[in-house]
């Protein structure tokens, strides 16, 4: 039996759910449907008779031989004042600013909701594929495609919930048009794969708007969250990038809507972020991604987290554009505040993200040996011993809550318990982290100081 999706990624629990291979297998055995875990998976509804191996080869996760480089190279490289570093990939320009009419419904500053508005003004797209609310308490949020401002606007904020494309995919593929269409590293990745196998692909997707992801979550994440919020029953409706004029950009809010209609809202600080940062609800293939900026993507949007933005809660958006047709829409920027920004400020911004599929998937490569994706990274035990605890604990974490998962919607209290342990060692270690570093801070400080006066 030859390799397929199933017995090289499912079963070896790297699939990320974007359901390209359900939309191409030619057989059409292949559907998405939630594992015991809250994730998407393709299942075979029927047996694979031909073998032909294009689920395989679209898959983001799969040892196609292709990597973000090859990709990016291939789209890019042969592009007028394109540059290339090994954090971003391929750029052209990068800005940093806000659409004040996006802003107030967006997670970040709304240039992502203003430039598919654009490109749809200026007759670039026909259709907009991006992510939005179902209504449905069983799918909260799914790819769907739109065709007037209107709609894409009801798209505007992130979506912390797994989302599939088969369904979209065989729309572009039986109706003809252009389409712009927004994911996240991952996912676009498997369109460009998709896009080298499949001419219609090729001509309809013509634009691409990647954005910059630490970790997808299950299902899960949503219901622990809302539970943390008091929410009893089931949740309807989420909005998860509330922003409160009295609060940092940095410390925004969920609001959940429950059955019975009553709203409750929860911030970052009251434990999402615990839930978030130590990796809980993670699919175990966002543990081997080392694409940051969406590389595969025309142009990249993110948060501006850093401090003279953050601060602001309204918002900033900051983009990383390879295109030069997308940089001429940003250009043109009617009703957008933009401004040029050094791509070292744009890499800064991400620097958590960045350390986490760089300096800590190094170290998980190492841990893990055979059996996982080649990576551009390359395996290394790190000298730090508590970066190798940290890794270690947040990997434990995430393995225990997957277990949790697998029994049903885990309760606040009991799943809080099984993590306490590690929790608490990770706590410790940060303090110890927090004396060692501190005369390696003062020195630095002193040597800023003395520079600074040296110049004056």
């Amino acid at each position: 039996m030859k390799s397929s999706v199933m017995n090289s990624v499912v079963e070896r629990d790297l699939c990320i759910g974007c359901g390209l291979c359900a939309a191409l297998c030619p057989q059409g055995i292949l559907t998405m449907q939630w594992n015991r875990y809250g994730d998407y998976n393709p299942v075979e509804v029927s047996p694979c008779t031909t073998e032909c191996g294009l689920c395989l080869k679209v898959c983001p996760f799969a040892d196609s031989g292709e990597n973000e480089d090859t990709i990016g190279e291939r789209l890019y490289g042969a592009v007028p004042g394109i540059q290339h570093r090994s954090e971003t990939g391929y750029y052209l320009a990068s800005y940093v600013g806000y659409s004040e009419r996006h802003r107030p419904t967006s997670a970040s500053g709304g240039m992502a909701t203003w430039l598919l508005e654009a490109l749809l003004a200026e007759g670039i797209v026909d259709h907009v594929i991006c992510v939005a609310p179902t209504g449905d308490p069983e799918r909260l949020f799914a790819f769907q495609v739109f065709d007037t401002p209107e709609e894409v606007r009801t798209g505007a904020g992130s979506a912390y919930y797994p989302v599939e494309m088969s369904a979209v995919i065989r729309q572009v593929l039986e109706v003809p048009g252009r389409y712009a269409i927004t994911g996240l590293p991952c996912f676009l990745k498997a369109i460009r794969l998709a896009q080298q196998r499949n001419k219609k692909l090729r001509e309809r997707i013509v634009v691409t708007v990647g954005l910059v992801c630490g970790q997808l979550k299950s299902r899960h994440f949503t219901d622990y969250i809302a539970a943390l919020a008091g929410v009893k029953g089931g949740v309807t409706g989420v909005r998860y990038r509330g922003k409160s004029p009295d609060q940092p950009a940095s410390n925004y809010h969920y609001v959940f809507t429950a059955a019975d209609g009553e709203e409750q809202r929860i911030f970052w600080n009251e434990g999402i972020s615990e839930a978030w940062t130590n990796r809980w609800f993670t699919p175990r293939a966002c543990s081997y991604c080392d694409d940051v900026f969406a590389e595969c993507a025309d142009v990249t949007c993110m948060d501006a987290w850093l401090p003279e933005y953050s601060v602001d809660s309204r918002g900033t958006s900051l983009l990383l554009v390879r295109s030069p047709a997308v940089r001429e829409v940003l250009e043109r920027g009617q009703g957008a505040s933009l401004d040029p920004i050094p791509v070292e400020r744009v890499i800064q911004s991400q620097a958590g993200v960045v350390a986490v599929k760089r300096q800590h998937l190094a170290y998980r490569l190492y841990l893990d040996g055979e059996g996982v994706p080649e990576k551009r990274v390359a395996p290394v035990r790190p000298r730090n011993p508590l970066l190798w605890q940290e890794v270690v604990l947040k990997e434990r974490m995430r393995v225990e809550g997957r277990k949790i998962c697998a029994a049903g919607v885990p309760d606040v209290q009991r799943f809080r318990e099984r993590m306490r342990l590690d929790l608490s060692c990770l706590m410790v270690g940060r303090q110890i982290s927090k004396v060692i570093m501190l005369p390696v801070r003062t020195l630095r400080y002193i040597q800023r100081k003395i520079g600074g006066n040296n110049h004056g």
